[in-house]
């Protein structure tokens, strides 16, 4: 079952997902991108989760004034490009 199947299931039962919808998505999409690329599911669900918890920590560490924009950034990109290998 993939997460996108999952989440189907929840949304047809009428349960909440406590998962924000853009992080959801941007999860799902990596999840598709790396089985795209031969990867398995259970290593595609890892990345994709990987994926949202770094990018989710990095984003809260700037919102709190950890690090700066620049570095902020410099971390997305190479997130992006650790996906992308």
């Amino acid at each position: 079952m993939t997460l996108r199947e999952a989440v189907q299931q929840l949304r047809a039962r009428d349960l909440a997902c406590t998962v924000a919808a853009d992080a959801l998505e941007q999860k799902v999409t990596v999840f598709a991108d790396c089985v795209e690329r031969g990867f398995t599911p259970l290593r595609s669900e890892i990345m994709a989760a990987y994926y949202v918890a770094e990018r989710d920590a990095t984003t809260e560490a700037f919102d709190r004034g950890l690090i700066t924009r620049a570095e902020l950034e410099s971390k997305q990109a190479a997130l992006a490009r650790q996906l992308l290998t």
